[in-house]
Order: C-alpha cells, then structure tokens, then sequence
C-alpha cells in the first residue's frame, strides 16, 4: 500500500514503548508531527503525568539531558529546562493514554488519538496531515480519535471525559 507520509520504525518502536508502559496515575502524551520536506512523523516530545489543560495550553514543563534529551531525576547534572506547546498553527498527531475515572468508581487508561488539527494551519500541513490520519491511527492501534480544530478550548478534561465516557 502506497502512504502519503512514512512512519519510520523508530517511531513504531516509540508508540509500541509508549502504548505498553505501566500507568497507574495520570496521563501521559506522545507528541508527533509530520516533517514537509522529508515526508515523514516525527516524535516532537512527550509527557508523563501531565494535566489535559497544561498540554494544550503550553505549560508543560521538561527537564532534559542536553546531550540524550532524555528526563532525569534532580542529580546534579546540568539540565535544560523548557516549555512545549502543541502549536496554534500546526496539526499534530497526540496519543494519549488517558486517566479515565467512571461513574462507577472504576479507573481505567485508554489510549486515545487526539488529532490537533487547527482552522489556522497551513493548508499543505492539513491536507498532509489528513492523508496520514488513517495510517497512523493505525500504527498506533488507538480505537478513539478526538477531534480538535479550535485550539486550548478544544481540548479540556471535560472534553476528553465527555467523548470517552459519552
């Protein structure tokens, strides 16, 4: 089958890491964008135990290795500190194993697909953003796809509770 945009191995290894860690708390988001020119995904970041609302909004915080760009626990070493955003004017693909919290006392953490597309965007990205949608729900083996055009106030907690438990 022939694909608008590739999904190089790395990245299959990165979903598959993501998808099976053990979460017993919160939720935790992996980042991806589609690179134009070379016409492939790429992970931008990703985030355990962040709040919905932080990860729309731009406010999560991360501290990294400067050489591996890898979390590090407070050792010592020289660390770089950074905000991320999910862009006003770029789609993204977000997989996000989400902290479900039902009616009936249960918990769960499905793996949800929220596809950041914003009205705003470039038509190109869109347009190849859209053509990879299908293909990388499918790599990432996610059911659900939470659909946001309209930037941080598409994507709130009471959003995401009401399409999975709705």
């Amino acid at each position: 089958m022939s694909h608008t945009v590739d999904i190089p191995q790395e990245l299959k290894t990165s979903l598959r890491k993501f998808r099976f860690a053990r979460r017993n708390a919160g939720h935790a988001a992996l980042i991806i964008k589609i690179n134009k020119q070379k016409l492939i995904m790429e992970e931008v970041e990703q985030f355990d135990n962040i709040t919905i609302e932080d990860l729309a909004e731009g406010k999560a915080l991360l501290i990294l290795k400067l050489a591996e760009h890898r979390p590090i626990d407070y050792d010592g070493h020289r660390s770089h500190e950074y905000y991320s955003e999910l862009p006003e004017n770029a789609p993204r693909y977000v997989v996000l194993s989400y902290e479900l919290n039902h009616p009936d006392g249960r918990k769960s953490f499905p793996l949800v697909l929220v596809n950041w597309s914003p009205s705003s965007s470039e038509m190109g990205l869109l347009t190849l953003h859209a053509s990879g949608l299908l293909d990388f729900q499918n790599t990432a083996d996610v059911g659900k796809v939470i659909e946001v055009r309209d930037g941080a106030e598409g994507l709130t907690t009471e959003v995401v509770d009401s399409k999975l438990l709705g």
